[in-house]
């Protein structure tokens, strides 16, 4: 953590609304005149889609498993080494996937990286969206297939080793819905976007279980806070197809790590329909998650920002 040069991140699964936390987040920026140096999780992929795709049939071939989620297809030392840099020199190598949403940016082919560039040295904080921004991976075990013998020592040990990148995150803020909200979303989600089949996004879901435990959700116990959305409807049997909850069938629990540095009470008077559970949560309606953003983070940027500048 730096005062001279702060990070915020934004954590959570694919397709968990991180990327609506992130347009929150950026309003507050442009209120608050930040210049704000804009990292995304996908940068930080080993490999462009063919040679991704290349590698997973590799490993399948050979019987072995892949996933978003773990450190076969993520550069956790990478993502590291770019937060540690920016907390000590104000600046980073950071790169971009592009897709066919932002490649009228760039002279790059959707599915290809941007070169990796220094990124800028005169920005007030960097703002990290992704999946892993406070992902903590120091040590790894794995089970062969069979779930009968532990290996701790394979490919993956040496790609996480000592890696934390959360330790130099100043504001760290999990994104998690209910996981058979997590679930519904994710095979609607694959199935519009990718043209799967339910029974084959279910069968992705398991496959990449194990790494979600691993080095998805110990993150959301080093965040500062949480936003968790829940449904108010049936989601029992998240493989039933369903449509995702809307906003009104949902409501969101939103958990601070340390309640004393949060004033509560000011919280309850400002967003209508919340309430105070278990003495560190608040819950709020579904749809008042960008004004529960705006009230609860915008001052969080600000002191920062003025940490900084003292």
């Amino acid at each position: 953590m730096s005062e001279q040069h702060p990070i915020i991140a934004v954590t959570g699964a694919s397709g968990a609304g991180t990327t609506v936390v992130q347009q929150a987040f950026k309003e507050i920026f442009f209120r608050q005149k930040i210049n704000a140096a804009f990292v995304q999780g996908d940068g930080f992929l080993r490999y462009n889609e063919s040679e991704s795709k290349r590698y997973i049939a590799k490993m399948l071939t050979d019987g072995k498993h892949l996933s978003s989620y773990g450190p076969d297809l993520n550069d956790f030392s990478k993502l590291q080494d770019c937060f540690s840099s920016y907390s000590k020199n104000g600046n980073c190598d950071i790169r971009f996937k592009v897709t066919t949403e932002n490649q009228h940016l760039y002279d790059v082919p959707p599915g290809e990286f941007t070169e990796w560039q220094r990124g800028p040295s005169e920005s007030d904080c960097l703002f990290y969206e992704g999946m892993h921004g406070g992902v903590v991976a120091e040590t790894w075990t794995r089970r062969k297939s069979d779930n009968t013998e532990a290996v701790t020592k394979d490919r993956r040990s040496a790609k996480t080793n000592g890696v934390n990148a959360a330790q130099h995150v100043d504001l760290l803020i999990g994104v998690v819905p209910a996981i058979n909200l997590e679930w519904i979303q994710r095979i609607n989600h694959d199935r519009i976007n990718y043209k799967q089949s339910a029974k084959q996004v279910t069968a992705n879901i398991l496959d990449q279980l194990q790494d979600y435990i691993h080095f998805i959700v110990p993150q959301f116990s080093v965040t500062d806070i949480n936003f968790q959305r829940m449904p108010v409807v049936d989601t029992s049997n998240p493989f039933d197809l369903q449509a995702v909850p809307t906003e009104k069938e949902s409501i969101i629990v939103i958990s601070f790590k340390d309640p004393s540095k949060h004033n509560i009470d000011e919280y309850l008077q400002r967003i209508n329909g919340s309430f105070a559970s278990g003495g560190r949560s608040l819950v709020i309606p579904g749809g008042q998650l960008q004004h529960a953003l705006d009230i609860i983070c915008a001052p969080l940027i600000e002191n920062l920002i003025q940490s900084r500048i003292k």
